[in-house]
């Protein structure tokens, strides 16, 4: 199954290896993507991802020649049950590709090591992740419309709220690629390296992450998921109750104490 995991010490590393189909993903692998982000969601010693593609193609989503003729079909059979009265209809699972990213937590950091082309679904997912490094010649394109599709896996929920409002709209609308200086321009991706350098610079950012206290970290991307689909008010309370959860923990102790004791501080996890 050409999805790879491999583990370097606390970073847990996703390597999309289907270049014969431009990392293009059919349902098994969607599936084999999906049960990558929980074997790091549920393991305790992997603190930072890294999700990256081979060869010039980062990821670009569902395979049109197999996955998406499925889902048309299962999206029909969904219709003629509803329209001939069934109380409960099974939404076929159309976003395995981001499910880890968005349908259950994971407040774990994640890190894009954009390679080459990353568009559709690879767009879907990149939004899913935290920070983001970019090949120098990497491309950004939402194409789904361009196909007579929906990009149903949170890019029009999540691209308006990561970058201005007639930006985003420009990606979704007019369906273009973007090259990787203006997706870093846009606020899409943090950084623009050369190519052979991506996984180097998405390796030292999360080394650079992993000197901060994993609990600390985890609540923080929580409150900031988690805030921003909360009024004002009940986000400001929820951001004290991971205050409290973090200011509880021997972590909270040992950083003041290495602080003051002029050393790196050792931590933890708990």
């Amino acid at each position: 199954m050409p999805i790879h995991t491999a583990r370097d010490g606390r970073i847990f590393e996703i390597t999309i290896d289907r270049p014969e189909a431009r990392n293009s993903l059919d349902l098994p692998h969607f599936g084999a993507l999906a049960r990558a982000w929980e074997e790091f969601r549920d393991d305790d010693d992997m603190w930072v991802a890294i999700v990256t593609g081979v060869d010039d193609v980062f990821c670009v989503g569902a395979d049109l020649k197999t996955f998406v003729p499925a889902i048309t079909e299962a999206v029909d059979e969904m219709v003629e049950k509803r329209n001939a009265g069934a109380d409960e209809i099974e939404v076929p699972a159309t976003a395995a590709i981001t499910a880890v990213l968005r349908e259950f937590p994971l407040y774990k950091p994640v890190i894009a090591a954009v390679n080459g082309i990353c568009a559709a679904g690879g767009m879907e997912m990149l939004l899913g992740t935290d920070l983001r490094i970019a090949a120098e010649d990497a491309t950004f394109r939402v194409t789904e419309a361009r196909r007579g599709l929906f990009p149903g896996g949170g890019t029009t929920v999540r691209l308006p709220r990561q970058i201005p409002f007639a930006r985003a709209m420009e990606v979704l609308l007019m369906c273009d690629p973007m090259p990787a200086a203006e997706a870093a321009e846009y606020g899409i991706v943090n950084k623009v390296v050369p190519r052979d350098k991506v996984m180097d610079e998405a390796r030292g950012w999360a080394e650079v992450v992993m000197k901060n206290a994993p609990l600390a970290i985890r609540h923080t991307k929580e409150s900031v998921l988690t805030g921003l689909r909360l009024p004002l008010e009940e986000a400001f309370e929820q951001e004290l109750m991971h205050a409290a959860a973090v200011f509880g923990t021997e972590d909270a102790r040992e950083g003041p104490k290495a602080f003051a004791e002029k050393r790196e501080p050792r931590w933890q996890g708990r």
